[in-house]
Parts: structure tokens; sequence; C-alpha cells
């Protein structure tokens, strides 16, 4: 028998497979799952197990941002306007998220 906190988790967590490799992102605030108003600015938290990865990533998504805060006059296809495979499956649930990885260079 499946216990009811797997069934409805008390926190939010999500398997991710990102490229073919695997992780799992998570955060602390329970809101999260219940209150859309709490989407706006929160924090998650990200652990693949990689060897790359020392420690779990902090991220934090802001999904009011506006596409004219970013960096101006940069060409959409110019390297610096690619984004990490993680930051693209994060906008396919928070579309349009910005994601600041608070210090940590991307690894995923």
């Amino acid at each position: 028998q499946v216990s009811p906190a797997l069934r409805t988790p008390r926190l939010p967590v999500w398997l991710c497979s990102v490229a073919g490799r695997h992780g799992v992102l998570f955060g602390t605030d329970r809101r999260l799952l219940s209150h859309w108003k709490s989407e706006r600015i929160f924090h998650l938290y990200f652990y693949s197990g990689q060897q790359e990865q020392s420690q779990t990533a902090h991220l934090t998504i802001d999904t009011h941002s506006h596409h004219w805060e970013e960096a101006q006059g940069e060409d959409p296809g110019s390297p610096g306007k690619r984004r990490p495979a993680l930051e693209m499956a994060i906008r396919t649930r928070w579309t349009g998220a910005t994601v600041s990885w608070n210090g940590t260079d991307p690894f995923f």
C-alpha cells in the first residue's frame, strides 16, 4: 500500500530527465503546491549526483520578469543567449520565467 505522503507530497518535488541525465528539482515552500500567488518569486534546489556537481544548486525563479529586462542588443542565437537545459525544463512549467543560479555556474 502506498503511503499518503507519496500520493500527495508535502513539498514540491520533480524528478527530471534532461539530456539523458537525471536529477531532483525540489522546493522547501509547501505553499508552492497550493497557492498560485507563491509562484511569483521562489526558490528551488537541484541535485543530480553527477560528478561535476559538488553541492545542491540553489535557483531563484522569477515568473513575472519581462523579456526587456534581459541584456539588450544580444542576438537570440548568440552563445550568450543560450540557456542551460535545466532552465528550459523549468520554463515548461513556468513559461517565460527567469532563473538565477545565485553565483553557481550552470552545469546541467
